[in-house]
């Protein structure tokens, strides 16, 4: 199956987050070399964190990274070490993009940016294009796909990669809670759900510490995965890794189960899906964990705490940029609807600690 006319494609951009073309063309100049006088900006559609963008020059192509404009949550918006992890995973897992040049001269775009190199392929959001027909055992194989890969990152040797002394993995499941509990209070506005007894569950039944350390993306979905235009089964890119870091692997399982809903759920839940994982044929939460166990040779158990917390990151996230949007900082009418989207992921959260036996 070719689905050539698929290929993901950047168009024009979004006002308020235009680039200054003469300023950074000066800039790259001697960073790509060639004539770039003709050096074109266009951006990728969807997203609501580090904008990207497609920098070309005829048949040339490279990506540009940028944080999002207005936000002061650096931490989630470091440059530096999305570059610094990219630099490390290029012979050990084949996914990831090349690094090809960082920049720390604010004097350019106001603030840190990177190139990598551009893969070209399939990228899919919340439905499945019109002209990509899938049977529901390709479905099926198609998201199999997407967390084994996963689970070949979980399984990228550190020492390897260079990694070792990369993160914190002691007590990283504890600070995740803290940090995200902290961050949740921090962005809280007037219309927001309240999340004290799911913040009090997730306190009171974090797992002992696992003592496992590997590189986990801390943002896996489908829309972060570049899908092969010849074969669309076939993974060829994992994009922003801006959040990556060394820590427990069944946090990022259960970060992106927290992405997940499936043709079970409740209506309020999948109207908000990230990925179409309630397609005819797309495998259950409960299969894809004993998958990943199969896969992996980890023990996946507790998994109604890292699914519960999954859901609860992904609605301080999206609080956090409601919170911009709220704060006018940000007019970007897309981020309206997350408000919606907390209080639906704390109706789930509810529900997952109402039937959970921990």
């Amino acid at each position: 199956m070719s689905t050539q006319a698929l290929l993901d494609k950047a168009g024009a951009v979004r006002a308020g987050e235009e680039l200054d073309l003469d300023v950074l063309r000066d800039y790259l100049q001697p960073v790509l070399g060639g004539d770039i006088s003709a050096l074109q900006v266009q951006q990728f559609p969807g997203g609501f964190s580090n904008l990207t963008y497609l920098l070309s020059v005829g048949s040339q192509k490279w990506v540009l990274r940028r944080p999002p404009f207005g936000s002061k949550v650096k931490s989630a918006h470091d440059m530096g070490r999305e570059f610094k992890i990219l630099s490390a995973l290029g012979d050990v897992f084949p996914y990831a993009p090349t690094p090809l040049h960082f920049c720390q001269d604010h004097d350019v775009l106001g603030c840190d940016f990177y190139l990598m190199s551009c893969i070209e392929g399939v990228v899919i959001r919340k439905e499945y294009p019109p002209q990509m027909v899938l049977t529901p055992a390709q479905v099926r194989e198609q998201f199999f796909t997407l967390f084994d890969v996963l689970g070949e990152l979980h399984s990228v040797d550190l020492k390897a990669a260079g990694l070792e002394n990369f993160g914190k993995p002691e007590g990283y499941v504890r600070r995740q809670v803290e940090g995200w509990s902290k961050r949740y209070y921090d962005a809280r506005t007037p219309d927001a759900p309240d999340f004290d007894k799911i913040i009090e569950w997730l306190h009171d039944k974090m797992p002992a510490e696992s003592g496992m350390a590997r590189i986990i993306h801390n943002d896996y979905k489908m829309d972060n995965v570049i899908w092969s235009a010849d074969n669309p089964l076939k993974i060829i890119g994992v994009l922003d890794w801006e959040m990556a870091t060394v820590g427990d692997p069944l946090m990022d399982l259960g970060c992106t189960l927290g992405y997940w809903a499936e043709a079970g759920d409740p209506e309020h839940h999948r109207q908000f899906r990230a990925m179409p994982s309630d397609a005819p044929g797309a495998p259950t939460r409960a299969e894809i964990v004993e998958r990943f166990a199969q896969r992996t040779g980890l023990t996946v158990d507790r998994i109604d705490f890292y699914f519960c917390f999954g859901m609860f990151r992904l609605a301080v996230i999206g609080q956090q940029i409601y919170y911009r949007y709220h704060q006018g900082i940000t007019k970007d009418p897309r981020f309206a609807a997350l408000i919606h989207k907390a209080h639906s992921l704390h109706k789930m959260c509810e529900s997952v600690i109402e039937r959970s036996s921990l």
